[in-house]
């Protein structure tokens, strides 16, 4: 789990063994995870403390939380250098209505968006639903 150790204290995230198992865990997975993904692979596990974990990740900009109309959240690891900014590092996910998997498309940003006065963002979300490349 070297580098995992060092991903949580650049965070300023305190050090624990479910921390680090989640962390591999979320940076194995080329798509996002729901809580009860992380209840099947860790079945001996808390579901609460799974819970806090994932939410201590997105409060630390180790992971962000993906809405992607399914009403279950979804969790991934953010890229190194990421600070979920709405212009700067946000991207597209898209969501596979077959195979039910959503996956990060960090190469695809979501632009920024020139709101009418008055009007502050606090959260944008983009989901492109479709067909993944392993059911079509």
């Amino acid at each position: 789990m070297e580098g995992l150790d060092q991903k949580l204290e650049q965070n300023n995230v305190r050090t624990t063994a479910m921390r680090l198992l989640v962390l591999r865990f979320l940076s194995e997975k080329n798509l996002a995870i729901s809580l009860s993904d992380l209840e099947g692979k860790f079945d001996k596990s808390d579901r609460t403390t799974l819970y806090r974990t994932l939410i201590t990740f997105v409060e630390n900009g180790i992971a962000h939380k993906i809405d992607d109309g399914t009403g279950v959240a979804k969790y991934a690891r953010c890229a190194d250098g990421c600070n979920c900014e709405i212009g700067n590092d946000l991207h597209v996910h898209f969501h596979c209505n077959q195979c039910n998997e959503t996956f990060c498309l960090p190469k695809h940003k979501i632009p920024t968006l020139d709101l009418p006065n008055n009007f502050i963002s606090e959260e944008i979300n983009l989901v492109v639903k479709g067909i993944c490349p392993d059911c079509t």
